[in-house]
């Protein structure tokens, strides 16, 4: 992919509501995300030419494949944060 592509699809952004089923309709296809997200925006940024970048607020929640229609969850950005334990 060339600079100019990679500098064009930086800045693709877009905002899709995620219907009552948890489903995100996006150019003609319905992605499945989650019922808890019913209701609320999340934005889709086109990272690739066949991958796109879903978020909800501040936190990334998978990458969207167009060729297999998935999205593939990244790890839980909600989780708890467990810090090394120091030597003593």
């Amino acid at each position: 992919m060339g600079a100019a592509t990679t500098a064009r699809l930086a800045f693709h952004y877009r905002t899709a509501t995620v219907t009552t089923c948890g489903r995100i309709c996006f150019n003609r296809r319905k992605i499945n995300l989650s019922v808890v997200f019913a209701g609320q925006s999340v934005s889709i940024k086109q990272v690739s030419d066949e991958i796109s970048l879903v978020s909800f607020m501040d936190f990334d929640l998978g990458y969207f494949d167009h060729e297999t229609c998935r999205l593939e969850p990244i790890e839980n950005p909600f989780g708890p944060k467990v810090l090394p334990m120091s030597p003593e």
